[in-house]
């Protein structure tokens, strides 16, 4: 029997990385506490039980391409949180619902990518770190992926605009990611403007990831559509991703949508007609009560900023800063020295499971790792949880 080589060139997946670094580790008592995963922990609205009790429809084929009422629920909240004009996203060419962003992120590739054998391989371009997902799209579908710093140094967000015209000119895709994870970096409107330019210069599609777009601390993420309408409207090159897991505490519910260039949408749903399930009716309709819906949101930030403050009060005098939470996000992304050893650490002294920053990102040609040096922490519990996890990780990094 053979396999696809192109499986042997992704990593295992970062949780994978984890179980094995921490596995010689004794589990601390009570299990221990897990800030490792994006996992939201604050109870889902109760609409989504209710609307899906009050929905028929399971023993009907759902339509990939969703129901009406769940592309206008989408098209109304997108036209509300970026103030677009009437009709700039109409609900039937340019929405699309997904099985969360995961599986959408990762197909997007066999439609963005059309891989040439007599030509070099086309560029798959995205930050480091990165949500490994993107790696997997790139390198399933024949591109070759091309990381770009996300550090300190650039604002912990990738400088697409500064490569050369001849590498913009190879890309099929750029993935950006604002707010960006693990770093909660917000990129200004400006970035997004000069990202949908440059797409529509050298043709390529712009990969919006813009699922923690409601978790912000002083004001709202520009975004993707926000640009599109300052360019005149149109959505072209454009693809925005987004979902329910973090804006309504709803990771189960599986619900990602994806809004954008009306081409590119069709191509999408022809392909999701053969590879992909469609979101059973009573699912649909939940998720449409709640992108109709925003005073659960509201609650959910506010919990999310309170724990955002908790952080910069109990971390910040052991970090030597006023501010250590972001922007944007729920993730803190903490240089500790050696990510993995503090991982080891916090797990080992105080029970804690944090994801070191290696495992999100890839290895530079000469083997250095920026990401090395840092550890991701999620904020996903409830208040007193989180600032207990946050007294017990202040006094393991004072100790030095």
């Amino acid at each position: 029997m053979t396999f696809n080589p192109r499986l042997d060139q992704l990593s295992d997946y970062p949780f994978q990385r984890l179980a094995a670094l921490l596995d010689d580790l004794p589990t601390p008592p009570g299990g221990g506490l897990v800030m490792s995963i994006g996992e939201p922990q604050h109870a889902a609205p109760a609409l989504i039980g209710d609307t899906i009790a009050a929905t028929g429809g399971w023993n009907r084929y759902p339509p990939i391409a969703g129901t009406p009422d769940y592309r206008a629920a989408v098209a109304g909240w997108a036209s509300r949180r970026y103030g677009l004009p009437d009709g700039m996203v109409d609900p039937a060419r340019h929405v699309l619902p997904a099985a969360g962003t995961r599986e959408a992120l990762y197909m997007i590739g066999q439609v963005a990518v059309a891989a040439d054998p007599a030509a070099r391989a086309p560029l798959a371009i995205m930050p480091n770190p990165f949500y490994q997902v993107y790696l997997g799209a790139a390198v399933m579908n024949g591109a070759e992926p091309l990381m770009l710093p996300a550090g300190p140094d650039t604002g912990f967000l990738p400088d697409v605009a500064a490569l050369p015209r001849e590498v913009l000119d190879r890309a099929a895709m750029v993935f950006f990611c604002s707010p960006a994870n693990p770093q909660g970096a917000v990129a200004p409107l400006e970035t997004w403007i000069e990202l949908v330019r440059l797409a529509r210069a050298h043709g390529f599609l712009l990969i919006a990831d813009e699922c923690y777009s409601e978790i912000w601390r002083s004001a709202p993420p520009p975004g993707a559509l926000d640009a599109c309408r300052e360019l005149g409207g149109s959505l072209d090159n454009v693809l925005v991703f987004n979902s329910l897991s973090k804006r309504s505490s709803a990771a189960g519910l599986r619900s990602g949508v994806v809004i954008g260039d009306a081409a590119v949408i069709a191509r999408f749903s022809r392909l999701r007609s053969y590879a992909a399930a469609g979101t059973p009716l009573p699912l649909l309709a939940a998720a449409a009560a709640l992108w109709a819906d925003e005073a659960h949101v509201d609650d959910n930030r506010a919990r999310y900023q309170a724990k955002m403050d908790a952080a910069d009060r109990i971390l910040g005098p052991v970090l030597g800063r006023e501010r250590v939470a972001p922007e944007g996000g729920f993730f803190l992304w903490l240089d500790v020295g050696d990510g993995e050893a503090m991982t080891r650490r916090l797990w080992a002294e105080a029970g804690i499971k944090v994801l070191p920053g290696r495992y999100l990102t890839r290895d530079e040609a000469d083997g250095s790792n920026a990401g090395a040096r840092y550890i991701r922490i999620a904020l996903v519990h409830d208040q007193p949880v989180v600032e207990d996890a946050l007294t017990r990780i202040a006094a393991l990094l004072a100790a030095g």
